[in-house]
């Protein structure tokens, strides 16, 4: 299940004790859909389990993972929103938007605590494959630390919590930060030449 927590989040890959949120979006410009987005698309990493990505006709988006091996298929909205800035592209996602699918504590570090904060990750579509890189979260931290962004660093021994402040018009500049994204692609995803319909019959006629 947390494989496909990942693939909801950048995608974001909150491992549960490292993260890094913003403050803001980045921009104004924030669009509800990518249209080369729709389609089912899979994460091939997982050999016994489906997990992965549905985006439908109305650009709503779905987390798809199983439980178990032979299990049952599961749906789970994730609202996305998209970026494209200076031939970039950004999926963000609101951290509120989360909070059925897993539990994030409150930013370190901010008083009064914000309502709502964002995670971004920048993504690159090449043929049938969708690549996903999130944000290097100890980059983010030192880039805090030496005081080349505004905002908190929270770290123990095992947690690793990264606030990054500013406004949406900061957040255009600082998405453009050299490292802040990792270099290597945090999640493939390659689109399916299958429906989700053929994916789920053949789940079922599997557990028969």
């Amino acid at each position: 299940m947390m494989r496909a927590v990942l693939l909801a989040l950048g995608v974001l890959m909150l491992a549960g004790c490292v993260e890094t949120r913003f403050e803001s979006p980045p921009g104004e410009r924030i669009q509800r859909c990518d249209e080369a987005w729709k389609g089912v698309w899979l994460d091939r990493s997982e050999d016994s389990q489906v997990a992965g990505l549905l985006v439908d006709e109305q650009c709503r988006s779905f987390l798809l993972s199983q439980l178990e091996d032979g299990g049952p298929l599961r749906q789970a909205p994730v609202p996305l929103n998209y970026v494209e800035h200076r031939g970039q592209r950004y999926v963000v996602v609101a951290d509120a938007a989360l909070e059925d699918l897993v539990s994030l504590p409150p930013v370190h570090g901010v008083t009064p605590v914000p309502t709502r904060n964002f995670f971004i990750a920048r993504y690159r579509l090449r043929g049938s494959k969708l690549e996903i890189h999130k944000v290097d979260d100890r980059a983010a931290a030192r880039m805090i630390i030496d005081g080349v962004l505004e905002g908190t660093v929270s770290s123990t021994l095992n947690e690793l919590h990264v606030y990054v402040r500013g406004t949406r018009e900061d957040m255009l500049r600082i998405v453009e930060t050299p490292g802040l994204f990792e270099r290597k692609a945090s999640i493939v995803l390659e689109r399916s030449r299958r429906t989700l319909t053929e994916i789920e019959a053949e789940l079922m006629r599997a557990r028969r």
